[in-house]
């Protein structure tokens, strides 16, 4: 198991747990303290403001309520107030007052003194003109973008009468400044803090991941087989406590282990020596054990089968829902058989039951044998008496219907008679045809006929047997066209056996040839035989049927076949006698264009020759 990195371990999941609870707590203390602090700073800037506007405001209500005369000694209401206001405040705060009308009469900002009986038109102003109300906010200054804070103040005569408004604008910097330092001063402590909880929570995470990590490198040891460490017990604590559960846990282990090896051991022991296959499963059906003789049964690596499902793999999921209901089954024998090659396998299939209980089925054991040449046999067996018991009822039915016939009064009538005693000759002579093709085949298995052997002129030889057909051929409704070299080929054969090999291809090809008909006999040269081909014009051969008309009784069309005298063995037998020969044979056909047949012979010589 590869280790864990630290950006991937506990202790910096710990950590960082750490470090976001102090986060979380720094940020809501602090920000709990600048709210309240700011708070508490914008209320004592607002309350000596407000010092500063009352007084203001009690010297121009003085002002306004103060009667004048005509001296001109005497000052103007506007040069009071301006004088007034100039005295009042030199903090740095704007201030405007203004009567009812919303003219100014006097500020304190020497820089706009030309602003001095002008009228303001000013919201606040109006309003609070208008509705006699004091009126207070915070807002951003246009021109310097300063945050101030705006305060007017109605001015009332002794009726509670508008006279005037003071108007005072003056800047929050003075006090975000302080918070800002404030806030600096806490941000350090934040950092330092933040450092040393780092520090804390790395010590901290280690002492209690050290424990973990020991057992962690345990059952990695365990896991390898090895258990003979133990983790060490540091305290009394629950990590401690599940230390002690993991040794009394390791002792366990390695005594089951020890047991289950032994168990094992001989296991493997007993599955190795087996010819048969063994397969055993869970209750799912899923391969749990699986020896080397059941992986050669299915051509696989038992390993590679692991955890398969056996339904799957014995192929009997349409047949079987449930893998407990293989054993109701019985015996089976198992059809494998591909297009290439023919495989059958018996299984034997046995339920295994928990403990404590035998309603509950725990797995399968499964045992494969395999009967392949036993099911061949068997199959040859039932298709040869089937073949044999088909091809014999046919004649004998005829014989039997004909003979009645004549023992009903048939044979009295001179017409009939002849006819009917011609077909029975027919039948006869076919059915002696066919048993003698059975006895040439039996022998040809058995190996009772031995080959005449010699050295032949295949050329010479294939015309010797044109030539005979080219004699029997009726008015010449059939011609032959030979493709043969004038060379010499010499191949070592048994003529008698090669002859009956010709005879029969070339009998074919007449009987399929339509009149008017051409067969092409063929002879090449390969680098160490020859190829010998008979072509005809006939009937051809679907393509799925050409690998079959070699098997014993296969007729490519029955009723044909049987009214032309054929028995369905030639071929058969000519395969059997090419085969002997070291030779192969093979067919070409389009259906509708006719067939070719192929042999080959390997040439003469003298290895060849003492085989």
């Amino acid at each position: 198991m590869k280790k864990v990195g630290f950006f991937r371990s506990i202790q910096l999941k710990f950590i960082i747990i750490y470090i976001l609870l102090l986060v979380i707590a720094v940020q809501v203390i602090g920000s709990y303290v600048a709210r309240e602090l700011e708070a508490e700073l914008l209320d004592n800037f607002k309350e000596a403001t407000n010092d500063r506007i009352d007084l203001l405001s009690y010297n121009v209500e003085q002002a306004f309520n103060k009667q004048r005369t005509d001296d001109p000694e005497e000052p103007t209401l506007q040069e009071e107030i301006q004088e007034i206001t100039i005295d009042v405040d030199r903090t740095g705060a704007m201030i405007q007052v203004m009567n009812n009308q919303g003219r100014v009469l006097g500020t304190n900002d020497y820089t706009n003194t030309q602003i001095i009986g002008k009228k303001i038109t000013e919201d606040t102003v109006q309003r609070a003109i208008k509705f006699n109300t004091s009126i207070d906010n915070t807002s951003l200054n246009v021109n310097t973008g300063e945050r101030v804070l705006v305060r007017v103040e109605p001015v009332v005569d002794d009726n509670n009468n508008v006279q005037g408004v003071i108007y005072l604008e003056t800047s929050l910097e003075s006090v975000y400044g302080q918070l800002q330092k404030i806030n600096e001063i806490f941000l350090k402590g934040s950092v330092i803090a933040l450092i040393v909880s780092v520090l804390l929570g790395i010590l901290v995470a280690r002492a209690i991941t050290k424990p973990i990590l020991e057992m962690r490198q345990q059952a990695q040891t365990m896991a390898r087989g090895d258990f003979s460490q133990k983790v060490e017990v540091y305290g009394t604590d629950e990590i401690s406590q599940l230390a002690v559960t993991f040794n009394h846990l390791n002792d366990r282990l390695k005594h089951y282990m020890g047991q289950i090896e032994n168990e094992q051991r001989k296991l493997e022991s007993v599955l190795e020596n087996m010819t048969d296959g063994v397969i055993a499963t869970d209750s799912k059906g899923e391969i749990t054990l699986i020896n080397e003789a059941a992986g050669r049964l299915f051509n696989e690596n038992p390993m590679h089968l692991l955890n398969k499902d056996l339904l799957a793999l014995l192929e009997l999921e349409e047949r079987v829902e449930d893998i407990i209901q293989l054993q109701q089954s019985g015996t089976l024998v198992l059809d494998y058989s591909r297009e290439e090659e023919t495989h059958y396998v018996r299984a034997n299939f046995s339920t295994l039951y928990d403990d404590s209980s035998e309603q509950k089925a725990t797995g399968i054991i499964t045992v494969l044998s395999d009967v392949t040449e036993e099911e061949k046999i068997e199959q040859e067996r039932r298709e040869f008496v089937s073949n044999v018991s088909h091809e014999l009822r046919t004649p004998l039915t005829t014989l039997r219907s004909y003979l009645e016939a004549l023992t009903d009064g048939a044979w009295e009538d001179p017409e009939i008679a002849p006819k009917f005693l011609e077909v029975i000759q027919n039948e006869t002579e076919r059915m002696i045809r066919m048993v003698n093709s059975l006895l040439q085949l039996s022998k040809i298995d058995s190996k009772e006929q031995p080959l005449m052997r010699e050295v032949v002129d295949f050329p010479k030889f294939f015309h010797h047997i044109i030539d005979r057909f080219e004699m029997n051929v009726k008015d010449g409704n059939i011609t032959f066209k030979r493709v043969i070299p004038d060379e010499s080929y010499f191949v070592y054969i048994d003529k008698d056996k090669m002859t009956q090999v010709l005879d029969n291809i070339i009998s074919n090809a007449v009987k399929y040839s339509p009149d008017g008909g051409r067969i092409t006999c063929r002879v090449q040269k390969d680098i160490r035989q020859i190829i010998v081909s008979i072509q005809d014009k006939g009937i051809g051969i679907e393509y799925e049927k050409l690998d079959k008309i070699f098997d014993r009784f296969y007729r490519v069309d029955k009723a044909r076949t049987r009214q032309l005298g054929g028995t369905g063995l030639g071929l058969a037998i000519t395969r059997e006698l090419v085969e002997s020969h070291y030779g192969r044979i093979w067919a070409n056909s389009k259906e509708g264009k006719g067939t070719t047949i192929h042999f080959t012979l390997p040439l003469n010589n003298k290895r060849r020759r003492q085989q």
